[in-house]
């Protein structure tokens, strides 16, 4: 499988189109039967955030991300022939990491002021998939993919699979469709990433398939749609502001380290609260 013209950025380019007229589709849908499913600022707001998310990606994919993994690939076992079943290897390794990278994202707090930003948003439709933060090269997500490259899967084939991954998700981001048992056992559906985005306290950091919900089922976080899913966070951010949807966490992750001396308000959970507090204090909930 020759991949020496391949261009990750272009191959993944081709499915902006797809998602704009998907985008189109469902709100002409919603306006003739639930206007309210798709609100004119969360819309903003949501392709606002997508813009800063995509210019920030660029940049640090750039600047550092594309030469660390070539680094890690020059340096490390180069065990993987360029083939057709070494790309399904890599996009179902990729995918097992990428549960681990979703998981830690809502149980580690620094990971959860870039996550938070795709979470905020009390609605649910194709532009919350948009609904991102140009803070997740400092978070570190790039970081989960490292090992990728070291067992020798090329820059732009880890790069490419990861893009992939995130192209499907965009689809489940939907309040159409019901549950689809049979293929929910395998596969990520909107009914099991309706959930995942629901703050009902049964669907907490529940869900966190990027395209297989094997890895849910296998470590004990897969739960059925069941009750209607109530969407949003549990400390609810009013504001539209791209900024402030993008920043809010960090803001409030680092006032909460100052104010009790206490640096492990970064790595435990975001409801973790420091035994120095002085007084109980309202911290932000998980998803």
């Amino acid at each position: 499988m020759n991949t020496a013209s391949l261009d990750p950025g272009l191959v993944l380019l081709a499915f902006a189109p797809v998602f704009v007229l998907t985008i189109g589709a469902e709100a002409w849908y919603w306006a003739r039967r639930d206007p309210a499913v798709y609100s004119l600022r969360d819309t903003l707001s949501n392709a606002a955030l997508a813009l800063m998310h995509q210019a920030s990606d660029a940049f640090f994919l750039w600047l550092m991300i594309r030469t660390v993994y070539a680094w890690c690939y020059q340096h490390g076992l180069q065990a993987m022939p360029q083939t057709a079943w070494s790309f399904a290897l890599l996009l179902l390794l990729q995918d097992f990491l990428y549960y681990w990278f979703h998981r830690a994202s809502h149980r580690v707090r620094w990971l959860w002021a870039s996550h938070v930003t795709h979470h905020s948003s009390e609605g649910m439709n194709f532009s919350t998939a948009f609904r991102q933060s140009l803070t997740y090269p400092l978070s570190g997500m790039w970081l989960f993919w490292i090992p990728l490259a070291y067992i020798g899967f090329t820059p732009d084939w880890v790069i490419l699979a990861v893009g992939l991954n995130l192209a499907f998700q965009f689809f489940v981001h939907t309040r159409l469709g019901k549950r689809w048992p049979l293929a929910e056992r395998l596969l990520n559906t909107p009914s099991v990433h309706r959930v995942h985005h629901a703050k009902n306290p049964q669907y907490i950091d529940r869900n966190y398939a990027g395209v297989l919900t094997v890895w849910d089922r296998l470590f004990g976080t897969f739960v059925a749609e069941r009750e209607a899913p109530v969407y949003g966070i549990t400390r609810q951010v009013r504001s539209h502001d791209p900024l402030t949807l993008t920043f809010h966490e960090w803001r409030d992750m680092f006032a909460d380290a100052w104010r009790d001396r206490d640096p492990r308000y970064l790595w435990k959970p975001p409801e973790w609260r420091s035994p120095r507090a002085a007084a109980p204090a309202t911290l932000p909930g998980m998803q």
